[in-house]
């Protein structure tokens, strides 16, 4: 497998913007090209050591969004004993590349590319580089559990998607398929994260129309997406931030996959 993973630094003052002028922000919609994500627009957070931080999504008032997701680069021998200090948000982590030692609630976890985890509210957990010579990134989307009274919290998940048989989409022939990390029909969760795999040439045939937010995360290969009214051609680094009911459908181009990490918020009345 496959997995872009970011390499931030600065373009020269020579290079044109073609590298970022397709970035937009709309109210249904929100697309940032893989060259925005350069280091003047990274961050640090409390208690995090030689970590930095693209934030791609983030909760706004009065706007659509919903959750948190950002893109981490680790540092050799970085990482965190504390990396969230609000016991009432729910975690998924997603491995792009290096090594991390992750711990939920005293059990240790040697995390590669392709691991997902899922860690729930409440739990105790740190996450350290385990290579003392080379950085190591990751996909983290941050939401706040909405717990429904008599439903267990879910506990944590950790596994490798080449562990997991993807689910081939009805009639796709395996063009198009699914890897779920959850079970689709355990209430308990409140978020999906899976991987939507799509093959050279390969369409999402319709325009889907849901009530579920969308994070999109490229991690393979090129495609044509269709963002509202728009045609947006995307790429592995590129974000997009999808509203509730904000019409979508793709066309998969390349010699290459088009795969790509997809959040969505699940299983909860809406307010």
């Amino acid at each position: 497998m496959s997995y872009y993973s970011p390499t931030g630094g600065l373009p020269p003052q020579t290079q044109l913007m073609s590298a970022t002028d397709r970035a937009v922000v709309h109210t249904a919609y929100t697309f940032i090209p893989k060259g925005c994500n350069t280091d003047i627009v990274t961050m640090r957070l409390p208690r995090w050591i030689d970590t930095r931080f693209w934030v791609l999504a983030r909760p706004i008032e009065g706007f659509a969004t919903t959750f948190a997701q950002y893109m981490v680069e680790v540092g050799p021998g970085g990482g965190s004993q504390t990396p969230d200090d609000d016991p009432s948000m729910e975690h998924a982590l997603f491995i792009l590349n290096g090594r991390l030692e992750l711990v939920i609630n005293g059990s240790n976890h040697l995390l590669v590319p392709g691991h997902f985890a899922f860690i729930p509210s409440g739990a105790e957990w740190t996450l350290k580089n385990a290579s003392h010579s080379d950085k190591a990134s990751l996909q983290w989307i941050r939401r706040r559990y909405h717990a429904v009274p008599g439903i267990e919290t879910p506990e944590p998940i950790v596994k490798n998607e080449q562990d997991v048989t993807p689910t081939s989409m009805p009639g796709t022939q395996d063009a198009w398929q699914t890897t779920r990390f959850v079970d689709p029909d355990d209430v308990r969760h409140d978020m999906h994260v899976t991987i939507v795999t799509l093959a050279p040439g390969a369409v999402i045939p319709f325009l889907e129309t849901h009530v579920m937010e969308h994070g999109l995360f490229v991690l393979q290969g090129k495609g044509v997406y269709r963002l509202n009214q728009d045609w947006v051609e995307v790429e592995a680094g590129d974000f997009m931030w999808l509203r509730a009911f904000c019409p979508q459908a793709c066309y998969a181009g390349g010699p290459e996959p088009f795969r790509y990490l997809l959040y969505k918020d699940m299983h909860r009345h809406y307010e």
